[in-house]
């Protein structure tokens, strides 16, 4: 079923058909949520707020972008939404992380490098400027190609391949000390 005939049937009351629209999109919609907050739990519960608001919503969307490309752009905002309003909470999971992480194959010492390496890693991403963040996340975590990220962002191809290419830059400058580790 297309993802026109999807929305017909959701809009006519038909919840099974919003369900298949889930199932389609729901590991897309996570793993780009991940890319912004970087915790399992915060990632799920996000990942529902958004389907709840699709559905709500559902009724407004106009067909002038794919459906995947709205969703994409709900899920950009409610992200960023989620991280203006939980700083301090990430902060301290953030923490939290860096010493609760073990793995039997690495040392304590290694785990935490690792651990370490990681932080910064998610940090240098999280520090990028808005639209920068937004078109490495996904680029990167949803591999998506210049052209769908420029309808999910409303930019060009150029103005989306000058954002990546500045993102790339910024991280090379901020995990510069942190890669040679």
């Amino acid at each position: 079923m297309s993802d026109e005939q999807l929305i017909r049937e959701i809009t006519a009351g038909n919840d099974a058909a919003f369900k298949t629209l889930m199932e389609r999109y729901q590991q897309q919609v996570f793993r780009t949520v991940m890319g912004f907050v970087h915790t399992k739990e915060d990632a799920e519960d996000i990942t529902q707020e958004i389907f709840i608001r699709v559905y709500q919503s559902l009724n407004t969307f106009q067909g002038e972008s794919e459906l995947s490309t709205w969703l994409y752009r709900i899920t950009l905002n409610m992200s960023l939404n989620f991280l203006r309003s939980n700083r301090k909470k990430r902060m301290l999971q953030s923490l939290e992380a860096l010493f609760t992480l073990r793995s039997e194959e690495k040392t304590p010492l290694e785990e935490l490098e690792s651990a370490e390496r990681d932080r910064r890693i998610r940090q240098a991403i999280d520090s990028l400027p808005e639209r920068q963040r937004m078109a490495f996340i996904l680029s990167r975590y949803e591999e998506l190609p210049q052209k769908k990220i420029a309808a999910v962002m409303n930019r060009s191809e150029g103005a989306v391949e000058q954002l990546l290419q500045r993102a790339k830059e910024n991280l090379q400058k901020k995990l510069s000390s942190t890669i040679g580790k």
